[in-house]
């Protein structure tokens, strides 16, 4: 395996991937920014839209309906969240509308609404707030086509409240057990946030946002193979996948391990006075980051780096190693 050249041309999955390091050392911060305008790479860009829709959509979908027939506890809602679930939905509807006006649409007749999905070839009136015209609660009835996950987070009592949300892509946690906990306690075990601050200057972040703000920010960590299921309840599945991959040829690293990258955006929603939390996973494996020189250089020295606390916490301890090694010998990165 080689670095390509300046003059290939790249896959669009390489072009469009939210590479999430600007430099050489990563740390735990907030590093939100205004969303909806383009992020430029040194491969291409990536972010024009909210709501992200590539050629991994029909894929995507179908993972999310085998995860959601295996484990319908996915998708939480609690009873107060009703009034969220249908903002989030509209707003939703709207975002995909104004992004992909080609196969989205939402049309309204007096209090009729209807909604159009040609990827899907969808077609739903529906009236706002009547649970009876849709087949199925609000959030899920629109999270089943889009290749985000969502949590809905409650605002009250001076904090922010994890209340709802469809999460079948979850990187080792878990919306069944998170569900109905203040912001805190749901980054609780997340080292070194708590003692610098990060977390609180979070949530008086978002607890400041005004209707209709949208901000965006990246986290990262390594999966093995392209698999967006890596919650909790599914250790079992793909846990031992990090230590076999390590045991095993150097030669699998670079088309196993995947550098694994969520986009999240930060929406407040109008009606219900919600902030939406979309969680959008990018996987490309380590072949595909040494086809940008760049990229394979810094994924280096940011692996190198990081400090032992935050890799165990990522679950990469027993895959950066690998890692660090395939990148040598056939990524092309000199130490």
């Amino acid at each position: 395996m080689t670095a390509a050249t300046e003059f290939e041309v790249l896959p669009e999955r390489v072009a469009r991937f939210p590479f999430p390091f600007p430099r050489d050392t990563y740390r735990y911060s907030t590093n939100v920014e205004p969303a909806g305008t383009r992020a430029d790479t040194a491969a291409g860009g990536w972010g024009e839209h909210p709501v992200d829709m590539d050629g991994f959509l029909l894929d995507d979908l179908a993972e999310r309906r085998r995860v959601l027939d295996a484990d319908p506890s996915r998708f939480q809602a609690l009873g107060h969240m009703e009034v969220a679930q249908w903002d989030a939905m509209l707003a939703l509807m709207k975002m995909l509308a104004e992004a992909y006006p080609q196969t989205f649409a939402l049309d309204r007749d007096g209090t009729v609404r209807r909604w159009s999905n040609r990827a899907l070839d969808l077609e739903q009136a529906f009236v706002y707030g009547q649970s009876a015209t849709l087949p199925e609660p609000p959030l899920l009835y629109i999270g089943r086509q889009i290749q985000e996950d969502v949590v809905l987070l409650d605002q009250r009592d001076g904090a922010l409240w994890g209340d709802a949300g469809l999460v079948t892509f979850a990187a080792d946690w878990s919306l069944r057990f998170d569900v109905g906990m203040s912001f805190l306690q749901i980054h609780g075990p997340v080292p070194r946030i708590h003692a610098e601050g990060v977390i609180t200057r979070a949530q008086s972040f978002l607890m400041g946002l005004h209707a209709g703000q949208r901000y965006r920010r990246t986290n990262w960590t390594l999966t093995v193979d392209r698999r967006l299921d890596t919650a909790t309840e599914t250790y079992p599945e793909w846990g031992r996948d990090r230590r076999l991959l390590a045991e095993g040829p150097l030669d699998d690293v670079g088309r196993r391990l995947h550098l694994r990258v969520e986009v999240q955006h930060l929406i407040r929603l109008g009606a219900s006075g919600a902030i939406m939390f979309l969680i959008r996973t990018y996987l490309l494996p380590f072949e595909e980051i040494a086809l940008v020189p760049e990229w394979a250089d810094r994924l280096y020295r940011v692996l190198e780096e990081l400090p032992e606390d935050m890799a165990d916490y990522k679950g990469i301890t027993r895959t950066r190693e690998p890692g660090l090694k395939w990148l040598r010998e056939f990524g092309g990165v000199r130490p």
